[in-house]
């Protein structure tokens, strides 16, 4: 998936091309803000914007100080109200207050530190960009901040200056087995996030007519994902009940740091599962990470409840972890 967040990709791309630019970032909210902490604004010198950090409410306020800023080589905090009659034009009931930082790359943002950040947002690795708005003191670290990392979650440490901007990998979810959950499953999982991906060597079943858009990788699961990579940002689904599709894809996603795994079928399907990883050499407490039968017990009746209830769990084991 292509980030649609690409705010210090262009940031860099416009400081280095000559233009000049600042960064933009929500901080703090209070109220219904617009936009969320962490939502971004790039400001090139010659006034050209990308990305948004009110919706539109405040833009022109902030340009303004960014190109100051610019100019004098500070960084700057600033904060907003946003009035009702403002926030109702951008959708919202109420309005709300939000404090924006404003970093001139270069003067204030090292362009080393900016090029680092993209290389690990281009590498799927976890950064955190940690700004002491006090100090100017500033770090990118993947070390710490587990509770902000698992919770998507920028903002400012309890001290009130130190803020922390979390740059995570987009999530992914691979699905081993286009059946009928799938169907219902994949596009649920993509408009809460997720990029999705297909595996299924059976093309009658792995077909765009089935999944129309959708990336299908007809090969052996081993094969796929060796193709796309295992991270702690993916999860994997399997629902074919076969263990030639499944079981390879399952010890390699043991071995991997992968947030969630989880196999469709009964107790029993899953009791056999487990005889057959503890043969293959795993351990008790790694084949205690399969979240087998999948989903959780809601009752879920037919693929698209079932999809459902895959859905709850990863989202359970991703925010609130185990």
């Amino acid at each position: 998936m292509e980030r649609f967040d690409n705010m210090p990709e262009t940031a860099l791309e416009w400081h280095r091309a000559g233009k000049r630019a600042v960064l933009a970032t929500v901080v703090q909210t209070w109220g219904s803000a617009p936009r969320r902490v962490g939502s971004q604004l790039v400001i090139g010198g010659g006034g050209e914007i990308e990305g948004s950090v009110s919706g539109g409410c405040v833009e022109g306020a902030v340009i303004v100080e960014a190109l100051e800023a610019l100019d004098e080589g500070d960084a700057r905090l600033l904060e907003f109200g946003v009035s009702d009659g403002d926030a109702f034009a951008v959708g919202l009931a109420c309005g709300g207050t939000i404090r924006v930082l404003v970093e001139p790359v270069g003067a204030v943002l090292p362009e080393p530190m900016l090029a680092d950040l993209v290389a690990a947002r281009a590498a799927r690795r976890p950064v955190a960009y940690v700004v002491n708005t006090e100090t100017g003191a500033r770090q990118l670290t993947g070390e710490g901040h587990a509770d902000r990392f698992r919770m998507d979650r920028s903002g400012f440490e309890e001290d009130g200056q130190t803020f922390v901007a979390i740059h995570n990998p987009p999530l992914r979810l691979i699905v081993v087995g286009a059946v009928h959950i799938a169907q219902g499953l994949v596009p649920m999982a993509r408009a809460v996030g997720y990029d999705p991906v297909i595996v299924d060597p059976r093309e009658t079943f792995g077909s765009e007519t089935r999944f129309p858009g959708e990336t299908i990788l007809n090969d052996w699961p081993d094969e796929a994902i060796a193709k796309v990579g295992l991270d702690a940002r993916t999860a994997l689904v399997l629902l074919t009940h076969d263990p030639k599709l499944d079981d390879p894809a399952i010890e390699a996603a043991l071995r991997s740091d992968v947030f969630y795994i989880g196999a469709l079928g009964s107790t029993r399907t899953h009791a056999k599962r487990v005889d057959r990883l503890t043969e293959a050499g795993f351990s008790e407490a790694e084949i205690a990470r399969i979240h087998g039968p999948v989903g959780l017990d809601i009752g879920a009746a037919g693929p698209a409840e079932i999809a459902v209830s895959i859905l709850a769990e990863m989202t359970r084991v991703l925010r609130k972890g185990g």
